[in-house]
């Protein structure tokens, strides 16, 4: 049986309980949505899941869309 893993910092009642859930498949990682588990997982290499991790985290956020439609 997989045993699935939650941050600590995740909370159920601030943000909805949105969070992905963390499974140690050996050389692997299970990736799941904490929401909707029975949806499936992704399975990455241990490697591959810190580099997402570090692109995720060095990557500036979106810029909000501006609209180009002129005021008035």
């Amino acid at each position: 049986m997989i045993k699935w893993r939650k941050s600590s910092h995740s909370s159920e009642s601030g943000g909805g309980g949105t969070c992905i859930e963390l499974a140690d498949l050996g050389t692997f990682v299970g990736v799941r949505d904490s929401k909707d588990p029975d949806a499936g997982h992704l399975t990455l290499h241990r490697t591959d899941l810190r580099r997402l991790a570090s692109f995720v985290l060095d990557s500036e956020p979106p810029s909000r869309a501006r609209s180009s439609h002129a005021p008035g």
